[in-house]
Order: C-alpha cells, then sequence, then structure tokens
C-alpha cells in the first residue's frame, strides 16, 4: 500500500479502534468515531472526559489507532501516545450542532475533551501484503498538512 492508500484508508473509515492499557494493567480497547486527520501521524477523537478510556490515557498516555476495511481486507495500526486536549480549539473543531443532547454545558463541558493521537510508528496490512512506517516516514508524509475532516473529504464515496 502506499501512503495516499493508507491516508484514504483512514479518512473513509468513519470509526477507530484505540488500545491502551486500563487501570487494570490489561489491554483494553474502544471503538471511537474518528474523521479528523493531520496527515498519518495524528487524529483526533472527542470523548468524555470521565469515560473509563480517557482515565486511563491521562495515566499511562501508550496506546494505538487502528482503522480498517473488513470488505476490501485492509488496516493499519498506528502506534504512538494520546494526549487530552481540553483547549477551545480543539473542542471547537471537533464541535457540531447536536453534541448538546451528549454535553448539556455545550462546547466547555467539563465532560467534553477531544484525544489526539500522535503516532510514532504504523504497520498495514492489504490482501497484496503488508508493511511498516517509521516515525521519519510519517512525519515526512505529513509535512505541511492541517487537521481535516476525512467524512467530509469522503462523504458520499463511501461503500
Amino acid at each position: 500500500m502506499t501512503k495516499d492508500e493508507i491516508m484514504n484508508l483512514i479518512d473513509r473509515s468513519l470509526f477507530a479502534e484505540i488500545g491502551y492499557r486500563g487501570e487494570s494493567g490489561y489491554p483494553e480497547i474502544r471503538r471511537v468515531f474518528c474523521v479528523w486527520h493531520k496527515g498519518l501521524g495524528r487524529h483526533l477523537i472527542s470523548t468524555n472526559t470521565g469515560s473509563s478510556h480517557v482515565q486511563s490515557i491521562m495515566n499511562d498516555p501508550v496506546g494505538c489507532l487502528y482503522f480498517a476495511d473488513s470488505e476490501s481486507f485492509e488496516g493499519v495500526c498506528l502506534y504512538g501516545r494520546f494526549k487530552p486536549r481540553f483547549d477551545s480549539e480543539y473542542r471547537q473543531l471537533l464541535w457540531h450542532d447536536g453534541d448538546e443532547k451528549y454535553y448539556p454545558k455545550g462546547v466547555e463541558d467539563e465532560d467534553y475533551c477531544v484525544l489526539e493521537f500522535t503516532a510514532e510508528k504504523a504497520r498495514y496490512y492489504r490482501f497484496d501484503g503488508k508493511g511498516e512506517l517509521t516515525r521519519g516516514e510519517l512525519e515526512e508524509y505529513d509535512k505541511d498538512k492541517k487537521y481535516a475532516d476525512g467524512y467530509a473529504k469522503t462523504a458520499g464515496n463511501n461503500k
């Protein structure tokens, strides 16, 4: 897979699985809506501050983010670190009309945060092979990119 093909997979996925070490010390996985990307290496997820995954990540930021398409049999696992973001800039970027049903106090609700994931390496696969990307390769691909809504880029083009 080329880096552009991996980016296309990420953009059209809409959801990702996050892997992290839970409070019990065991690995845990959560499925999250994840459509904001800054190239291959940075991703934003809106979520509840009080959720168990955010609390675990605040104690141990190491984790992974996995995007896949089971119909085309392709996937990419990004390994790196999560950082909870409470800044207005991030909250407003991901806020949509209707989110107040989850966060009644609006964009500044204390239970609303954004997880920023920064990849340090990646492993990908597809029916025609597999491979890895280093931090340097991710950084080079992502150079000069800004956060973009992958859903908006691929809306109407999804399966």
